[in-house]
């Protein structure tokens, strides 16, 4: 007797076969440059719900490039599985042709050439092209937001995130969940989510003094979809106060509360849901540990490691959905559910190509008032590149390599630090560097750019804590984004050692010397969450450099030495 995750994986199997889960068959009509927008969009109706998720935007709403990390590390039962391949190896596994646009949407080799010749990503005026069509296919598909929507751009911080809004209700999601929305303040905050006209879940938003659920965001909304009665839980970012400022929203406490999902589970099985749903913003791997201890949640969408993935995870009874970041990607999942069971699915994860999807007219308009105030300020060019500019991957990208330089040149500064965050466009050499390119890499609530003295002793303990966070066996104590990038200072790191013996051989670049625990460094960095950090503006500091520079010209980073994984 054939099992029920069997079931689903057969399900899922047969889907890729079919086309509607993976890319094989218009990655190899896009190698011929041949793709329409009918051909990318095609799908065929399964079942009787579907869901439409996104999420990762970070206020990206015009095209972009974004290449996809080339090292993305999985440690402890995560080394080796997706989403910690890259390359040609990740190819390999999905039968993504070498030269395909699912070859530049997901993996990083040959970028800057399949830049050239498959173009742009993403802008939210073709995301609502794409959400069109699936409704007008399944006219109550559910749309769902993942987080990290109301943060990324110079348009968003002017308007503290009023444009997102105005372009997300544009449109109209049915429910979305949150992470970097909390640093606009909380005030800010309770403001726009008071006016949202669809819902704003959070399971684990609490009350930070009576440590009860916050009223503002309840733990679920029930829908009516295609005669099934829907639960759609939301899973807030649990780590909001590590990993961001704590002081910009005091009165919410966050955490995984895996036992109250279990609970929020369970009510919701009691009051009649035949499909559940988390609209998540855990990160995949945390997402994989919760969907092994949580029993009866029928779909996780995930969210904030910024993961594409060309077919979902089953993990138990669960499916896993990756969709992406900056607009890339939307997911539609077609659900059969029947006597109230997840009976099967089809999924497709749906490349933007800007140049390929036309434009939805009501969007693009929206888009276009809620820039215009800023267009010129925007449109200024500061410079050039030589160097292909990007951030993604566990530790060195261009970008911060960039914004290191700057901050040690700008601050005179022995080390700089930058923090591993994900999000943040690509630029081609021979692109001119905007001012809309420095703010898209560098663009928070939070952006001062300190200089402080650091002993080598408490600089050791910065790495080493935040390579726990990334490298830390256990997913519920990966509690950051990518390593802290450093400027003037080289290391090694031993992903296989535990926590407090992983760096070792600190050297300070400029002279070769070892860094001496007992000796004192100035150290320039931004991003501090501690409150009333003082400094300059981390997009003024680049600004300055970049225009000191002209054309920037990245060289080569070996400063970090990877061993252990």
């Amino acid at each position: 007797m054939i099992s029920r995750r069997d079931f689903l994986q057969t399900s899922m199997a047969a889907s890729a076969l079919l086309g509607a889960s993976g890319f094989g068959q218009w990655g190899r009509i896009a190698a011929q440059q041949t793709l329409t927008q009918d051909q990318l969009l095609q799908f065929e109706t399964f079942g009787n719900v579907s869901l439409i998720h996104i999420t990762d935007i970070h206020a990206q709403l015009k095209p972009i490039y974004f290449r996809e990390p080339s090292i993305n590390i999985g440690v402890g039962d995560n080394k080796g599985a997706v989403p910690h391949l890259t390359g040609a190896e990740f190819r390999r596994k999905y039968g993504i042709e070498d030269g395909s646009y699912a070859h530049y949407a997901l993996s990083a080799g040959d970028f800057e050439a399949l830049a050239k010749g498959y173009g742009r990503i993403g802008g939210l005026d073709r995301v609502a092209t794409v959400i069109n069509q699936i409704r007008s296919e399944r006219r109550d598909a559910l749309l769902l937001d993942g987080g990290d929507t109301w943060h990324g751009s110079y348009t968003c911080y002017q308007t503290q995130g009023q444009d997102m809004v105005d372009v997300m209700n544009a449109l109209k999601p049915d429910a979305m969940t949150f992470h970097w929305e909390f640093t606009l303040g909380s005030d800010r905050v309770n403001e726009i989510v008071e006016g949202l006209p669809f819902a704003a879940l959070g399971q684990n938003i609490f009350d930070a003094e009576w440590d009860e659920p916050a009223e503002l965001f309840p733990p679920y909304q029930f829908f009516e979809r295609g005669g099934v009665k829907v639960a759609v839980i939301g899973q807030a970012f649990p780590y909001m106060p590590i990993a961001n400022p704590g002081w910009m929203f005091p009165e919410y406490a966050f955490g995984i509360r895996d036992e109250n999902m279990q609970e929020m589970v369970d009510q919701v099985r009691t009051e009649g849901a035949e499909l559940v749903v988390v609209l998540s913003h855990n990160g995949f791997d945390v997402d994989k540990k919760m969907a092994g201890i949580v029993t009866g949640i029928d779909v996780i969408l995930s969210g904030h490691t910024h993961d594409a993935l060309p077919e979902p995870v089953v993990v138990g009874n669960t499916v896993i959905v990756a969709s992406g970041s900056n607009g890339k990607f939307v997911s539609r999942v077609d659900l059969d559910v029947r006597d109230g069971r997840m009976m099967g699915f089809r999924h497709k994860l749906i490349p933007i190509l800007s140049d390929v999807i036309t434009p939805d007219a009501d969007v693009a308009a929206v888009i276009d008032t809620v820039r215009a105030p800023y267009e010129d300020t925007l449109a200024e060019v500061i410079g050039q590149t030589d160097s292909l500019l990007y951030r993604r991957g566990n530790f060195n990208g261009t970008w911060d390599d960039l914004i290191c330089d700057a901050l040690l040149s700008e601050r005179e500064a022995d080390i700089a630090l930058s923090p591993g965050v994900r999000w943040g466009p690509s630029i081609l050499p021979g692109q001119d560097i905007t001012r809309e390119d420095i703010w898209n890499v560098t663009s928070m609530s939070y952006g001062a750019a300190y200089r402080t003295e650091m002993t080598g002793e408490f600089l050791h303990v910065v790495l080493e804590d935040v390579a726990d966070n990334l490298f830390n066996p256990d997913p519920y104590y990966q509690q950051g984004g990518d390593m802290v990038r450093t400027g003037g200072l080289g290391y090694r790191i031993d992903i296989s050692k535990p926590q407090g013996s992983r760096i070792t051989d600190l050297i300070l670049l400029k002279t070769g010397e070892k860094i001496d625990p007992t000796k004192t460094y100035q150290v320039a960095g931004w991003a501090s969450v501690s409150e009333g950090t003082e400094g300059p503006q981390i997009w003024d500091v680049v600004e300055n450099h970049i225009r000191k520079q002209g054309t920037v010209t990245i060289t080569p980073n070996n400063s970090v030495e990877v061993v252990g994984a």
